[in-house]
């Protein structure tokens, strides 16, 4: 019987107990003593020629460890996986492992490693001890390319640029790469984050209030100053005529607590001020347009027995 090499119980340890069906043939140990340790249960064969010393559900470092060995040494993780590597918190959750490997590469999907081949792999790729995983805005357009529903592309788009996993033109330059094959959400959504969207309830609000008949055009994310000249938060929206804020309060989008306050702190002096505003708008949205629209004709019918308060709105995003 052969014994684990130093050598090989270090590349074990490395590699969090996921070994390939090479390491162990280069070690001395045979196909017939991986397929009764196999079948006395004592390691499981996770993917072809991949095993798992150990029993019991794999940890999510140990899946992705897996699908890069079987991948090869040429992939790069990618989509979902890598943006919850990065660390995203609004990304939706996949038990598959996306990677992207040279087109040249003959090596198809297999159990939870999704494969994808590409003409060209991301040259600014990060690099880790057991495998490549694709920068931030690669990543962000992999993985809506394969989504299906706008609301989680949004997130991630606007998450992405929010807590500063990437840049705008980093990622236009991946989209545009990435042309015309399954882009179409990405797109849109890059567009409302250009336009200054912070957020997927944020997008949405903005979508629904822009056929409305009933308000006046809209400032969003607006520079906002008091008749003294001294700087004011800055609502969501802002219908100047009325001066009525609109505030996307929906606390799941709001990155921290901290965020959370600063977003009540921000609602309160507006109301100090006198702006009425329009809150809790992420399942209400065409609450929100008749709430807007009447309070915005009550207050412009008033004439001269009403006046807004001393604020004065730019409609440059800050």
């Amino acid at each position: 019987m052969v014994d684990f090499t130093t050598e090989l119980a270090e590349t074990a340890h490395r590699q969090q107990q996921i070994l390939t069906r090479a390491q162990l043939l280069a070690a001395g140990f045979d196909d017939m003593y991986l397929y009764r340790q196999t079948r006395r249960g004592l390691w499981q064969r996770v993917l072809p020629a991949t095993y798992a010393l150990v029993t019991g559900t794999l940890t999510e470092e140990q899946r992705r460890i897996s699908a890069a060995l079987y991948a090869g040494p040429e992939a790069q993780l990618t989509g979902l996986a890598a943006l919850r590597w990065y660390g995203f918190r609004y990304s939706p959750r996949t038990d598959d492992v996306h990677l992207v490997v040279p087109h040249r590469t003959r090596r198809r999907s297999s159990g939870h490693a999704v494969i994808a081949r590409a003409l060209a792999v991301d040259g600014k790729a990060r690099h880790t001890a057991l495998y490549p995983v694709c920068s931030p805005a690669r990543a962000v357009v992999d993985a809506a390319r394969d989504l299906r529903q706008l609301r989680p592309v949004r997130a991630v788009v606007a998450e992405a640029v929010q807590r500063g996993f990437t840049d705008l033109a980093a990622l236009d330059e991946e989209i545009r790469r990435a042309r015309r094959s399954r882009t179409a959400l990405v797109r849109k959504a890059f567009s409302e984050v250009v336009a200054g969207a912070r957020s997927a309830p944020e997008a949405e609000l903005r979508e629904c209030l822009a056929g409305s008949q009933l308000l006046p055009d809209l400032l969003w994310n607006p520079g906002l100053s008091a008749g003294d000249g001294r700087r004011l938060p800055t609502p969501d929206g802002y219908l100047a005529d009325a001066a009525v804020a609109l505030e996307v309060d929906s606390q799941e989008f709001h990155f921290t607590p901290d965020d959370w306050a600063r977003t009540l702190d921000r609602h309160n002096e507006l109301s100090r001020l006198g702006c009425s505003s329009c809150t809790s708008l992420r399942r209400r949205s065409g609450g929100a347009r008749r709430w807007c629209g009447g309070r915005s004709r009550r207050r412009t019918s008033r004439g001269g027995a009403w006046r807004p308060p001393s604020t004065y709105a730019s409609p440059e995003q800050v």
